[in-house]
């Protein structure tokens, strides 16, 4: 059996084992396929796993040996979902590996904001703090989390998971959700609106999938409800927010800060107008990526391809 990764870098640098697949068939491992190089790298392969190469109709439908694709993520929109279903081929995806990764860079960032992290060490290795009369050295606001307000915008896994760590802080806690409010858990309200979520909370952090309905939904109509002392992380995807209308917002005080892990173009392209801004803090989308959590993605990898050979597909996406 032919097993194919085409892009394995991301998920394993050097740091981890393929050999759970090794273990199932003839794997082949390329760090990184171009769109060109995918038809002949693919050929053949009973077997293809990705991360970020897409796989479209066309380029299914060129590989008539195809039984299965094992997408190396959560989203799966790389892959066209009808043309592998019209074909036979089971698409699986990794739901969940990286809550508690995502969640934790949720609160990285909310903390660096608050309390200035980065931009202290940065100080005191340029001999600021040694050069004090005091024994302390601040030049801006720090601020507790205790009492302010959180809204999470999509209450699956990580939201669930950031709004439990929020809790923890003391923080009040609304989510916006299709969920009920007796589905939530003790600690966070339900807030009826987006607009309200916008308006109410001190901190908006974002973990809903992007859509249609999703996508831009933060915009200059919205920060604009925001508080000037209120910040924006998002940990989801680029997509959800219009990057000029952000860009403008930090630069004019309409909100204080963003802390984000994702941008609509990965990587960004030098004039983004957020890579420059001393209130923006971008991270190179590597909430996903922790140690644990690629062990983790690995692993359910293997058991999705296991459970598809057994016979019983799990985290099957073209059902």
């Amino acid at each position: 059996m032919k097993i194919v990764v085409l892009d394995g870098y991301t998920l394993n640098p050097g740091d981890l084992s393929w050999d759970a697949l090794k273990e199932i068939g003839e794997l082949t491992v390329y760090n990184r396929t171009a769109p060109d190089e995918v038809p002949e790298r693919a050929g053949g392969a009973e077997i293809l796993f990705t991360n970020k190469v897409v796989l479209n109709a066309e380029t299914i439908r060129s590989l008539p040996e195809l039984k299965y694709i094992g997408v190396l993520a959560t989203g799966y929109n790389v892959v066209d979902i009808d043309a592998a279903r019209e074909a036979g081929i089971v698409v699986t995806n990794i739901p969940a590996y990286s809550t508690a990764s995502v969640a934790q860079m949720a609160f990285s960032h909310i903390l660096n904001i608050v309390q200035r992290v980065d931009v202290y060490a940065d100080e005191i290795r340029k001999g600021k703090w040694s050069g004090q009369t005091d024994f302390c050295y601040w030049n801006a606001p720090l601020h507790e989390l205790e009492g302010k307000t959180i809204g999470i915008v999509g209450f699956g896994n990580t939201g669930r998971a950031t709004a439990r760590i929020a809790v923890a802080f003391g923080m009040e806690v609304y989510a916006y959700t299709r969920k009920s409010a007796d589905q939530l858990p003790c600690g966070v309200h339900k807030c009826p609106s987006l607009d309200e979520v916008f308006r109410k909370c001190d901190i908006v952090s974002l973990h809903c999938p992007l859509s249609e309905e999703t996508k831009e939904l933060v915009n200059a109509e919205r920060l604009k409800m925001m508080k000037p002392t209120a910040m924006l992380v998002n940990t989801g995807r680029g997509g959800l927010v219009n990057e000029q209308d952000l860009a403008e917002a930090l630069a004019d005080g309409t909100i204080a800060a963003a802390g984000l892990d994702v941008l609509s173009s990965e990587p960004p392209r030098p004039d983004n107008p957020l890579l420059k801004l001393k209130n923006c803090f971008i991270t190179p989308h590597i909430a996903w990526a922790t140690y644990e959590a690629r062990v983790r993605l690995m692993g359910l990898a293997a058991a999705n391809l296991s459970a598809f050979l057994e016979g019983n597909p799990i985290n099957n996406v073209a059902e």
